[in-house]
């Protein structure tokens, strides 16, 4: 059956086993959009309309994290492939495999300054550097999917296809057998995920050596819950998580000291810079201050990506390979540790620092405590549930707060951090998994900029899903709050109202606007029932909380240098009063967590 370039492109990502596509229509891409149609009505391919082309990379790049496949976005040429850049980085510094469908100005006129004319191959030079092409001729456009998609997947990064726009609807040509064409195939790529048993035996020697051994799992060990906990029960040893790992391993284990960083928390601080054997799993965690110490621990890391070994902590051993494949290998060569005091040492801290936590989120604010509105949310969670986060002071909360239990599955943007990506996430998610419930956690600066735009996606699909149900928190504090207090403790300024304060906006009434279900709380008495009613809604809901932008996310671990600068912000604080007030309250419930205001 004869087919153009645009119908085959649909057909090999089909074959590729690619059968759901984040987009947005141009003329650009005139011949892909034709093409799509045919598919949509076949039902062969599952397409989904954004709002805004970076929505459709954020979407692609968390359909990879969540389901483990390759994702899929499309746009037009010009301004709709330059908008897909942010959500393409975001796949890029977390190491998701995407694919994008770019189109472009036909062939004769690039060159010639023409509308729309942008030169996508430099452009995306950077973000895919693994593999970007413009097709220029019909038998070139098979290799071109084939390459792009086969090492999106197994490289694990954005790929990008160019097709000018006169070339979508020419006939599609097999390469004939003669020089100068090549032949490219589908199919797995079967490659080696245990290091050898020379390996593998230091690694254990290191590892029964250590008295005090810390173990740090990241995104790479999420699909290595039970080999993690096999090792940590073994060693004796304690896990942090770094934020993408969120869901590696379940917080109801008394070792589980939960996130590590400047959102993470004081026992996971202290495992790190008390231990003496360090190993770490699956991440690639940027923050060096936050790990052990230079020679204080010996080292052993796990990664299927050797350009992150040794990268931020000085190793003694680093193993290439599939993080649960090479624990299961480690294991039967470790010794079981008799002594458990490191082990009871770190159970007695997670044990008190859960109730430190309950302290703060308990505590007055004016009106709502951030902190409150997701530990009353934790013990609600549905079993199956997803939840996304944002980048701002809400990722502190869900960094904290939200105890993961087995099964459940939770991220963000990580590596890039961009503000902007809760909602399409969360979008993402429901379109993969449309029968479990998912929570995007959003702080009002990111839904001002984006999520206002993802929930009209949201009323366009939600009828679709076996499950309606996917709620949307946004904390209202009218303040880019992350940002404020970062000026005020690493720069010692106060708040600049100027470049801080942002619009307050009616979120709840927004959702009611497009056919949805808003609630709004502004007491903290309203919170547990706000969250029975948004997790038994019959659609998607807004549920907006006005919440204290004065509730310090406060650090894990407070240097001297912090102390100083939030000293020294007091000189140019507009929210002097509030801020004390905040900061003090506190301060009385991490010391003090059993006393009650």
């Amino acid at each position: 059956m004869s087919m153009n370039v645009s119908e085959f492109i649909w057909k090999r990502l089909r074959e590729w086993g690619l059968r759901r596509a984040y987009g947005y229509p141009g003329d650009g891409a005139g011949g892909i959009d034709v093409a799509l149609q045919r598919e949509i009505d076949a039902g062969r391919i599952d397409y989904v309309q954004v709002r805004h082309e970076e929505m459709a990379a954020f979407m692609a790049s968390a359909h990879a994290k969540f389901t483990g496949q390759v994702g899929l976005c499309f746009a037009t040429s010009g301004p709709g492939a330059i908008h897909l850049l942010n959500g393409l980085y975001d796949a890029k510094l977390d190491h998701m495999g995407v694919v994008a469908i770019m189109g472009q100005q036909a062939r004769s006129c690039i060159g010639a300054s023409y509308q729309q004319e942008v030169d996508l191959q430099s452009l995306c030079k950077d973000v895919a550097s693994e593999y970007v092409v413009t097709v220029t001729e019909p038998t070139q456009i098979r290799h071109a999917i084939d390459r792009a998609v086969r090492i999106a997947r197994d490289k694990r990064a954005p790929t990008v296809v160019i097709v000018p726009n006169d070339l979508q609807e020419l006939p599609y040509k097999e390469a004939p057998i003669a020089h100068g064409f090549t032949h490219t195939g589908i199919g797995e790529t079967v490659t080696s995920s245990v290091p050898d048993r020379k390996g593998l035996e230091e690694a254990a020697r290191i590892l029964n050596a250590g008295r005090k051994v810390a173990i740090l799992a990241g995104a790479g060990a999420l699909e290595a819950t039970d080999e993690l906990i096999a090792i940590a029960e073994c060693l004796g040893a304690g896990i942090a998580k770094a934020l993408l790992g969120k869901a590696a391993v379940p917080d109801a284990l008394p070792y589980v000291t939960g996130s590590v960083g400047l959102l993470g928390t004081k026992p996971s601080w202290d495992l790190m810079k008390e231990c003496d054997t360090f190993l770490m799993v699956g991440s690639s965690y940027p923050y060096s201050e936050f790990l052990p110490d230079p020679g204080q621990a010996r080292g052993v890391q796990i990664d299927i990506d050797p350009a992150n070994l040794s990268l931020r902590y000085p190793m003694d051993v680093c193993l290439q390979g599939d993080s649960a494949a090479t624990l299961q290998a480690l294991l039967p060569l470790l010794e079981r540790k008799t002594d458990r005091s490191w082990r009871e040492k770190i159970e007695r801290e997670v044990e008190t620092w859960w109730k430190v936590l309950e302290a703060r989120a308990m505590t007055d604010a004016n009106p709502v405590n951030p902190q409150r509105v997701f530990w009353e949310l934790s013990p609600r969670l549905p079993d199956d549930a997803i939840i996304t986060a944002d980048s701002g002071s809400v990722a502190n909360w869900f960094a904290r707060d939200l105890r993961i239990r087995r099964g459940m599955k939770a991220s963000l943007s990580g590596g890039l951090a961009s503000l902007g990506a809760g909602t399409p996430y969360a979008v993402a998610a429901k379109m993969a998994y449309p029968e479990r419930t998912v929570i995007a956690c959003m702080g009002d600066g990111a839904m001002q900029m984006n999520g206002l735009n993802v929930m009209i996606t949201i009323s366009k699909y939600w009828k679709q899903w076996d499950n309606p149900r996917l709620v949307v928190l946004v904390l209202n504090n009218r303040d880019l709050n992350q940002v404020t207090w970062e000026e005020r403790v690493q720069l010692g300024e106060g708040k600049t109202t100027a470049t801080q304060s942002i619009p307050d906006f009616p979120y709840h009434k927004y959702a009611e606007l497009l056919g949805l279900k808003g609630i709004l709380v502004d007491h903290p008495d309203q919170i547990a029932s706000a969250w029975d009613d948004a997790l038994q809604a019959d659609r998607p809901v807004i549920l907006e909380a006005r919440t204290d932008p004065e509730v310090p996310p406060l650090p894990p671990h407070i240097t001297l240098e912090q102390a100083k600068a939030f000293l020294s912000c007091l000189r140019t604080e507009p929210d002097l009063k509030e801020m004390i007030r905040g900061s003090a309250k506190e301060m009385l419930a991490t010391f003090l967590p059993h006393r009650k205001e």
